[in-house]
């Protein structure tokens, strides 16, 4: 029995959270009425990507695969410029389609050549990891990497639709179940206290894909699903999704973007934590909750120390900032957000040192 959550907005979209889900990707490929699709994928899903395309071309839907590099080694403007050439080589119009199968890499990747390709062409997203089922998958954001930092180039497109296999989860490591749920603890914290409730009464159930996972992931997609819908561009409610995000994209660019990205989300919600305590927006228990929910389930709740110049740097360079100033999205309550900015460097740097190691 599959779960279908609708994002609304300009262009509106559904989610299927299911199992199986193979056969539902390709009558939505089918009912496009497209001639070519070309499937963004891994290496290691080269199998299941394989299968996809045998099913198409059952339909006389022809087939390019086209195989990128693993993890954030994919964002990159060359192999953007390799998957031009393959879309161009075979022919790809507007009225053709891309599939992004594969973590939240791929899918930023997979929507960023589909949003350049002739203007923009269709797009759908089969998000094959924790972080990318809850994230990158859902919400129309594109983007690469450059040296100056991590999406800073990148466009807003919608997908054509969403297919988030559960029985996916049951292939991934335990390390990439663990990264994910910062995501969804994210989520938690900003607009769904049950998502905190479970974590704090189930932590083991909460990574476990037979458990409360499922659960969690739908609350998770239902959350950003209803944010995207009202406030696709970040206007105002959608930023509230970037609730960690300051300081955990600085920690990636330090480190080169070989840190997990639900991990470095998760030292991030400590980091602003620690900072909105200080300034009495949040009270003991909910600092307290941030750390107990995050050890719980494995994730990191600190950061080296001694890096703070490097680590400022990187947070001038987020896209929130305005006007000069670092912006972040912090809690004065489970559920209930605010906005910090232009803090001094002295509360920036006590927050350094509060979750350092």
């Amino acid at each position: 029995m599959s779960t279908v959550i609708a994002v609304n907005g300009p262009a509106p979209y559904e989610v299927t959270i299911g199992r199986g889900l193979t056969e539902s990707i390709v009558e939505r490929v089918a009912s496009l009425g497209i001639s070519k699709v070309g499937i963004v994928h891994q290496p290691v899903l080269a199998a299941p990507a394989r299968q996809i395309a045998k099913e198409c071309e059952v339909r006389n839907i022809h087939v390019e695969l086209l195989s990128v590099p693993d993890a954030e080694a994919c964002k990159s403007l060359d192999v953007v410029a390799n998957l031009w050439d393959r879309l161009g080589d075979a022919g790809f119009g507007r009225k053709d389609a891309i599939i992004g199968l594969g973590g939240g890499a791929t899918t930023d990747l997979a929507g960023f050549v589909a949003a350049t390709w002739m203007r923009g062409i269709k797009v759908i997203q089969v998000p094959t990891t924790l972080l990318a089922m809850v994230d990158a998958a859902v919400g129309g954001k594109t983007g690469i990497n450059t040296a100056a930092g991590k999406n800073l180039v990148g466009s807003f497109h919608e997908p054509d639709s969403v297919f988030i296999d559960l029985d996916r989860l049951r292939t991934l490591p335990e390390e990439e179940i663990i990264a994910g749920s910062a995501e969804i603890i994210k989520t938690g914290f900003i607009h769904d206290p049950v998502i905190i409730d479970h974590y704090l009464a189930d932590p083991a159930g909460a990574l476990d894909p037979e458990g409360i996972l499922p659960e969690l992931i739908a609350r998770s997609v239902a959350v950003k699903a209803r944010v995207v819908g009202e406030d696709l561009k970040e206007a105002g409610l959608r930023e509230t999704l970037n609730y960690g995000h300051t300081f955990g994209h600085s920690v990636e660019l330090r480190e080169n973007y070989t840190w997990r990205h639900g991990n470095a989300v998760a030292v991030g919600m400590m980091f602003i934590a620690h900072l909105s305590h200080a300034r009495g927006l949040i009270d003991d228990d909910l600092l307290a909750k941030h750390r107990l929910i995050l050890d719980s389930v494995g994730l990191p709740t600190t950061y080296e120390g001694g890096h703070f110049e490097e680590l400022y740097e990187g947070m001038t360079r987020d896209k929130k900032n305005r006007d000069g100033n670092i912006r972040f999205v912090a809690l004065t309550g489970v559920g209930s957000t605010t906005r910090i900015e232009g803090p001094g460097m002295d509360e920036l740097r006590a927050a350094y040192e509060a979750i350092s190691a």
